[in-house]
């Protein structure tokens, strides 16, 4: 560190330590210090920071404050030099108050701040971190001072998603559905926002409701079509010799194979659903991992494997996206794409080399692609896109919106439910802003009332997996990552990768079987009919249980899936895959997919500058219909 900066430095530490010897405004000064301290500090990200052990929320505003200074800071030291983390500061009621205290046993197994510096470096390539953005996401209250509608309908999607987390994707299509499944949609067909969709889309039928074929799907072109799982996320290729069959799921990696198959977490397992357990996960305190088993009950050893299957339900994507490389699933989608040899987009067949003139003697040129608009161009483009998008991400998470986590709303809606039932000291309710109760009171009102004459959702949540709660149910034991939602990590890369995958292929390009047998996304042909794969039915008898044997099962679906759709399907599926888990709202999805995409069309513009020889254009399909041409014409 330089001179000035260490200077800078040992000043702002010297601030911070006598702004926390001074009085703060709390609840009991004027109304607006009052609203100020409510939206400010107790709707905001606060993971990491002591928690009061009662009400689940900040307990000193101060160390907030402290958090955003490190964070425009911009070092990592700060964050440990100023910033008390909560596992290493509990709070105490000590008399007739609350008192932040050194814990006298701190443990060591604590979870870090995810990269909050991230975000202020300069990229060689592509936009830099602070050049892209996303607007404002859907606050607590409307203009009017109600219940914002958008994000009731986000929370009520968030609670849904985590009591069906256990049911099969097979039943999200029409005429498969359960009587559970059906039953979260119609609660959701009950709020307001659905019939005006003021702000972010949600696919709707054609009588603009919600139905199991459009629920829970994204917003994209063609993502509505088909089964709700994206075939990238189920299928493989062939091998080496041509052998095997894409229902296998295996993926062929030079001469190596990857299965698609993934471990079996507990069924009906969920996390953080008493004040005790959400307390210790905001400290930043880590909690065991996970359970895994084929059944209920029946949880596999820690020395074991556990079992393996196609993803299944809600549950397992959850598991997927929980431990996945980022641009994982967008790797394998091209790998699947080159092994199959599906068309490149016609508008540099000349440079890549592939396309209807390479397949006739006569008209195939003597030259073509390989580190040039060719098959280790697009693999090496689809992971360095990942990095950028992860680092324009954090600038909006730390640096600009710094939003509160779903576990973190669910538990102020928990917090409303038990003082109005009495349930909290007299010391615990009087330490919470009534400003902050009286908006977490409209608001919980507002996702109480979607019942249509019987169970709203926070009925369905108390009396299925939230025990009796109004907390969220989480797939995770620790929640959500050490780091705002908003935006969303896997949203922004899934927009960037998939961005790069529609750039180099020809999207129009359908997922067919040829008159001789053959499998793969290609333009349509003579004799070419339809299929699509879906997961085998599982054979448990509870929700969620069982291994299904065989292999995937093939079907006719209504239309043929294209290739746009399915690539539009992969990013919804991973992008919502985090709202499964409770860990994002369906607004960090639509918002940073969007980011993304931004993120890789500035990439590839510049990639296109770089080679100044032949014309070519690559034709890219965006997230909102709309096409955007790059390249040299």
């Amino acid at each position: 560190m330089n001179d000035r900066r260490q200077e800078s430095y040992a000043v702002r530490l010297e601030a911070a330590e006598l702004a926390r010897s001074r009085p703060y405004p709390t609840h009991q000064a004027n109304g607006d210090e009052q609203r100020y301290a409510g939206d400010q500090y107790f709707m905001s990200f606060t993971k990491g920071l002591p928690h009061n052990p009662d009400t689940g929320l900040l307990q000193d505003p101060q160390d907030f404050v402290e958090y955003r200074r490190a964070i425009d800071d911009g070092f990592i030291d700060p964050f440990s030099d100023r910033v008390r983390h909560g596992a290493k500061f509990k709070v105490e009621l000590v008399g007739s108050g609350y008192r932040v205290l050194p814990d006298p046993c701190p443990t060591n197994d604590f979870r870090q701040w995810e990269a909050p510096t991230a975000g202020v470096v300069f990229e060689l390539e592509g936009p830099d971190a602070q050049a892209v953005t996303m607007p404002p996401a859907p606050p607590l209250l409307d203009a009017s001072g109600d219940a914002n509608p958008e994000l009731v309908l986000e929370m009520a999607e968030v609670y849904e998603l985590a009591i069906l987390r256990d049911q099969p994707f097979n039943a999200f299509e029409s005429g498969r559905e359960t009587s559970e499944i059906t039953g979260s949609i119609n609660r959701l067909n009950a709020l307001s926002y659905i019939g005006d969709q003021t702000g972010r889309p949600r696919k709707v039928n054609a009588a603009g409701l919600l139905d199991a074929q459009t629920v829970f799907r994204g917003s994209s072109p063609g993502v509505e079509v088909g089964p709700y799982l994206s075939q990238f996320l189920l299928i493989g290729n062939t091998d080496r010799n041509r052998g095997g069959s894409v229902n296998e799921g295996l993926i062929t990696y030079g001469v190596l194979q990857v299965d698609q198959k993934v471990p079996i977490a507990e069924p009906c397992r969920d996390y953080m659903l008493t004040m005790d357990d959400y307390v210790q996960v905001q400290r930043g305190i880590r909690p065991p991992l996970e359970s895994y088993g084929s059944s209920k009950g029946a949880p596999t050893l820690e020395t074991e494997r556990p079992p393996r299957r196609f993803i299944s339900t809600l549950r397992d994507l959850a598991t997927y996206v929980h431990y996945d490389a980022l641009y994982e699933a967008y790797l394998n989608a091209c790998i699947i794409l080159l092994e199959m040899g599906t068309p490149f987009d016609p508008g540099f067949d000349h440079l890549s080399g592939v396309g209807v003139a390479a397949g006739d003697a006569e008209t195939r040129r003597n030259a073509g692609g390989f580190a040039l608009y060719g098959g280790p161009h697009i693999l090496t483009l689809v992971t360095e896109v990942a990095t950028r998008a992860l680092k324009a991400v954090r600038f909006q998470k730390f640096n600009n919106h710094i939003r509160l986590r779903p576990e973190a709303l669910a538990s102020r809606i928990e917090l409303e439910r038990l003082r109005a039932a009495g349930s909290l000291s007299a010391i615990a309710a009087a330490s919470i802003p009534p400003a902050l109760m009286a908006n977490i009171g409209a608001f919980k009102q507002a996702l109480s009332s979607n019942g249509n004459g019987g169970a709203s959702t926070l009925d369905a949540i108390e009396s299925g997996p939230g025990l009796g709660s109004n907390f969220l149910p989480m797939a995770f034991p620790e929640g959500s990552p050490m780091h705002p939602a908003y935006g969303a990590g896997h949203a922004t890369v899934a927009g960037a990768c998939v961005t790069v995958l529609k750039a180099f292929f020809d999207t129009g390009s359908v997922l067919a079987q040829t008159s001789g047998g053959a499998i793969a996304f290609k333009r349509l042909a003579t004799g070419d009919t339809r299929i699509a794969f879906r997961a085998p039915d599982l054979p448990g008898t509870g929700p969620g249980e069982g291994v299904p044997a065989g292999n995937l099962v093939s079907h006719t679906p209504v239309q043929f899936l294209t290739l746009e759709g399915e690539l539009n399907k992969l990013a919804a599926n991973i992008s919502i895959g985090r709202d499964m888990a409770g860990v994002h709202y369906f607004s960090d999805y639509f918002d940073s997919l969007r980011m993304g995409e931004e993120v890789a069309i500035g990439i590839l513009e510049e990639q296109a500058l770089t080679y100044s020889t032949d014309p070519f254009v690559l034709s890219v399909p965006t997230f909102d219909g709309d096409v955007v041409r790059i390249g040299r014409r």
